[in-house]
């Protein structure tokens, strides 16, 4: 368990910034908000968990923890660690063409998209694992931002990770301003969210909860690493509760997330003592993003949002209450 002083936030609002009410920093802070239920309840909970009072919450307590894949990046028409997958089950397959016996390799090789979009739920998570696995943890992560340098959306034309929803790096920012110590907490693969994270979020590695591969020790050309195997641990649904806990060792009082694989994440978080607050991005807007639900095999929201309901969770609607969704071109 982490001791105490882990939970201590990286303070960057200046002195200044500290005397303005929560109210005018809200404002300026969630610029790409419009000004709405939603913003209004946001910055209403942090005013009462930070402000002396009944609410009051000890900086050490602040804890938020964020999904990732559509909470706070694209995760249409695939989820992006999928496409890396992809593409490095590619350059793997060329290297090596007896992987090509495999339907994933096989899929990927090709670069056919009806082919992929044929591949079972089972053949992608094999792909995934053979293509996280056998390789040290500093060669992967090399891997990873070599392919997030290059690779782009195939409908935004961006790099993925700008593809990142603007509003919600805004919010961890604001909830950061506000000495909260804010976790991401998503299925992604923990290696690949951690090689962009920082960069994309200002969440840093050590605040990247995620699926993991088992590592072993080894000694490779006389150097010591760690090298990925094909056990993998998936942090998702009710996985994410008690990985909160191993890692994090404390309840969060604040939890964003946008799919039925948040939901047990969001209800651990809600459902401890004093002020909470539970957010689910909903995919309402499919001209500047997409508009998806219940249907959706991607990301669906079915459970999560009928929960929404009965729990009083803020509901963001992309389309009415974001005034843009991703940041400016760099």
């Amino acid at each position: 368990m982490r001791q105490p002083v882990r939970l201590l936030l990286r303070v960057t609002a200046s002195a200044a910034a500290w005397a303005l009410t929560a109210g005018v920093a809200g404002a300026e802070a969630l610029a790409s908000w419009n000004d709405g239920a939603s913003r209004r309840a946001i910055e209403s909970f942090v005013a009462a968990v930070t402000t002396p009072g009944p609410d009051f919450v000890p900086p050490a307590e602040r804890i938020a923890v964020f999904d990732n894949d559509g909470t706070l990046w694209v995760e249409q028409p695939i989820y992006t660690e999928v496409a890396f997958s992809l593409a490095r089950a590619a350059q793997l397959a060329k290297a090596d063409p007896s992987l090509l016996v495999q339907p994933g390799f096989k899929a990927a090789a090709s670069g056919d998209p009806k082919q992929i979009a044929a591949l079972s739920e089972k053949d992608l998570l094999a792909l995934v694992v053979a293509t996280h696995a056998n390789v040290t943890t500093e060669d992967f992560a090399a891997a990873a931002k070599a392919w997030m340098a290059e690779a782009q959306h195939p409908r935004f034309r961006r790099r993925y990770d700008t593809a990142v929803y603007q509003p919600m790096v805004e919010l961890i920012s604001y909830l950061r301003d506000h000495e909260f110590n804010v976790f991401i907490v998503s299925a992604g693969d923990a290696d690949f969210m951690r090689s962009f994270a920082e960069e994309a979020y200002g969440v840093p590695p050590d605040q990247v909860i995620g699926s993991s591969s088992k590592t072993r020790f080894e000694n490779r050309g006389g150097r010591w690493v760690l090298v990925r195997t094909p056990q993998m641990t998936v942090d998702d649904k009710a996985e994410k509760p008690p990985n909160i806990g191993q890692h994090i060792g404390a309840r969060p009082i604040f939890a964003a997330g946008n799919s039925d694989g948040d939901l047990q994440m969001l209800q651990y978080a809600t459902s401890g003592p004093g002020r909470r607050f539970g957010l689910i991005v909903h995919h309402d807007d499919a001209e500047r993003e997409y508009a998806y639900d219940r249907a959706s095999k991607i990301g669906t929201l079915d459970k999560a949002l009928d929960e929404a309901a009965r729990s009083g969770w803020t509901v963001v609607s992309m389309k009415g209450d974001w005034k843009t969704v991703f940041p400016a071109p760099r």
